[in-house]
């Protein structure tokens, strides 16, 4: 049976859209052009917007229900890293044809399902029909105590540098997705190859390491573009540099496995995007209390989570990543980069 196409935006926005405002007073059920927001008395609005396209960021035929998942999730990822609370967001859709029912209910399950996972509700946007892949631009608001958004650029010369769960799972599934094989020439099980997969297609924000980050860390961001790309960004931002131990990435079994057998893979453990975890300094003094609240609260959200100190900022401007043997890794690349 052919599969249905819907016609026309309010169909789309009402069908599937509208139930997913349900609960928050100011989005009006998304009948208006805009929406409120009042944010809590004592507390600032913080703002974050990364769209997502068919090609670049998910392939478009994944599963709705994990590409709707994704493209929030990687927006409240940068909440995360900023201690911030998610309240709501805003969602522009394109589509270079009209979904299908299917696809539209499978897609706004995802979003379902992500949003009750962060607490936050959609709260309006836009839809429209263009050439190109699916774009789905995401704009999300959360909430902080004024003036005590984590900043990007704080981090002094003798903090540590700590990372949440693994790095390069999702260069790892990403990997196994386009070339399946590797799983055999990489000896991996099955298991850990779905481990993987699941990584790429569902990043999951550290929204829980958000009293630790504000009682301890000087400086967060996301890994969205690789550690080594993202940790340039802070420590420019910061004015420092950074020394990292290899030996002390986090790897799952895959990442450990891949590189195992392939050195050269070390590159897509620390220079591939897609890792949605935190880059955090905290500063030596606090670095015990803070390792014990955060991973207090990273196992209670999820008992496998991870918290690894894997370097120092520096005086020295350069960014190095320093193999057991000492010598410095040979980046070919150093993260993903639109342009």
């Amino acid at each position: 049976m052919a599969a249905e196409h819907l016609h026309g935006e309010e169909a789309i926005i009402q069908e599937y859209l509208a139930p997913l405002a349900a609960g928050f007073p100011g989005a009006f059920g998304l009948r208006d052009d805009c929406a409120a927001i009042t944010p809590a008395p004592g507390h600032d609005i913080v703002v974050k917007t990364d769209p997502v396209a068919a090609g670049i960021h998910f392939f478009a035929d994944d599963a709705p229900e994990d590409i709707g998942w994704k493209a929030l999730a990687v927006n409240v990822s940068d909440l995360a890293a900023k201690a911030a609370v998610p309240r709501a967001y805003l969602m522009a859709l394109s589509f270079p044809d009209a979904p299908t029912r299917d696809w539209m209910a499978r897609f706004a399950a995802g979003l379902a399902q992500a949003q009750s996972t962060f607490g936050m509700h959609l709260i309006g946007g836009d839809t429209d029909r263009r050439p190109g892949p699916i774009t789905i631009s995401i704009t999300v608001f959360g909430e902080t105590p004024t003036g005590r958004m984590i900043r990007r650029g704080a981090a002094r010369p003798g903090d540590h540098v700590y990372v949440t769960g693994t790095l390069g799972a999702a260069a790892m599934g990403l990997a196994l997705r386009t070339s399946p094989e590797r799983a055999m020439a990489w000896r991996i099980t099955q298991a850990a190859a779905e481990a993987s997969r699941a990584r790429y297609l569902r990043p999951q924000p550290r929204l829980a390491l958000r009293d630790a980050l504000r009682a301890h860390a000087t400086a967060a961001m996301d890994i969205s573009d690789g550690l080594a790309k993202d940790l340039g960004r802070m420590s420019r931002a910061s004015g420092c540099g950074a020394e990292i131990e290899l030996a002390r990435v986090p790897m799952d079994q895959t990442g450990a496995h891949a590189v195992a057998h392939d050195p050269d893979r070390w590159c897509d453990i620390v220079a591939a995007g897609d890792d949605y975890e935190l880059l955090i300094a905290v500063a030596p003094g606090s670095a015990q209390a803070f390792e014990a609240a955060g991973l207090a609260a990273g196992r209670m959200a999820s008992p496998a989570f991870g918290l690894t100190r894997i370097g120092a900022f520096t005086r020295d401007p350069a960014v190095t990543f320093r193999m057991a043997s000492g010598r410095p890794l040979d980046l070919s690349r150093t993260g993903w980069d639109h342009f």
